[in-house]
Formats: C-alpha cells, structure tokens, sequence
C-alpha cells in the first residue's frame, strides 16, 4: 500500500483554535450541550471575540463540517493524481487511515447535524454528497470506463460498497492494526472475500 499522503496541518490561528475546542466539547456534550460561553472560555478569548469570528453556535458548528468535508476534498484530489483504480484506492483508503481520528469526530459531529436549521443542513448535506460520494463516484465511473472495474453494476453502487466497507477504519475504536486491516477491507473490495 502506498505511504499515505499527511494531512495539511491548519495553521495556528484564532479560529482554528475555535474549532478544535469547540469540536472537543461538541463531541463531548453534545450540539445542545456546549455554549458559545463555554467555547470562549475554552479557547481563552471573550465571548465577543468568539462572536466576531462566528455569527453563531450554528455558524461555529457548520464551519467544523467544513472543515471536515474540505480534509475529505483532499483525500478525493490525492487519490485523483494517481494512476489506475488500485493505486488510487490504496492512496485514498491509506490517507482514510492517517487521517482517522480527525474521520472520527468528523462522523460524530454529523450526528448532531439534525440539530442545525433545515436549511443550513440540506445545504451541508448537498455539499457532501457533491464532494465525497461525487468525488468517489467520479473514481469509480472514471475506472469503470476504463475497464478496471465490473460493469455490472453502476458506479454510485461500487461507490457505496467501497464507503461500507471502508467505514470500519473510521468509526468505533481504531483496528489492532489499522494499515492491515485497511489492506484486508481494499482487497476484499478490488478482488472479493473469498478465500485464497
């Protein structure tokens, strides 16, 4: 498996700051269970300072989700600039892996999403479907016109598949041995369970 791509660290700033804490406490509590206060002086700025970078807890709590489908935008994109489906899956199910805590409270703090207004949801909704399972679904169509995949199935089929047999690496606790496990789950995908 090819050595995974390391994610681009945030810059040390105020906002990300913001985020990191207020993720911590949001997967902690809870949507309804963190206040802007508790934030503020979580990260050790005023609550006007908190809200000169966030309209709101709503604003805040989206920009994290953001945050998390631009991380699973780069995942897409590395993958992308390789050659072939295997290398490209390798890369990106390899990238899965290094990145998988950040993966992990990316997952929880969608949980909370039906907290959110309808609007500001289906809006984020919409967005993660364009760029995550669009994007996987642009790999696999790409593949598939290349004669690298099955054709009796359709793409966002193959897409789903590879995404439920994927989600082992980044929900619940981490594997024993996380590369191998991620190893195992890709050949399952590309060359099917049976036995050898």
């Amino acid at each position: 498996m090819t050595a995974p791509h390391p994610p681009t660290p945030l810059p040390d700033t105020t906002r990300t700051r913001i985020q990191t804490e207020a993720a911590r406490l949001f997967v902690a509590s809870g949507y309804h269970g963190v206040s802007m206060r508790e934030v503020a002086e979580a990260v050790g700025v005023t609550k006007p300072a908190l809200y000169h970078h966030y309209a709101d807890k709503e604003a805040l709590f989206l920009a994290m989700l953001d945050g998390t489908l631009a991380g699973l935008a780069r995942l897409v994109a590395h993958a992308g600039e390789q050659q072939g489906i295997r290398a490209q899956l390798e890369v990106l199910v390899g990238d899965l892996v290094a990145s998988a805590p950040a993966q992990r409270v990316g997952l929880q703090l969608a949980g909370e999403l039906r907290h959110v207004s309808p609007e500001r949801r289906a809006t984020f909704e919409g967005e993660y479907r364009r760029v995550w399972m669009g994007g996987l679904t642009t790999l696999i169509e790409t593949a598939a016109a290349r004669g690298e995949l099955r054709a009796d199935l359709p793409p966002a089929v193959l897409t789903r598949a590879l995404l439920a047999l994927t989600y082992p690496l980044v929900t619940g606790a981490p594997p024993a041995d996380p590369q191998g496990t991620a190893r195992a789950l890709l050949a399952v995908y590309l060359d099917g369970a049976a036995g050898q």
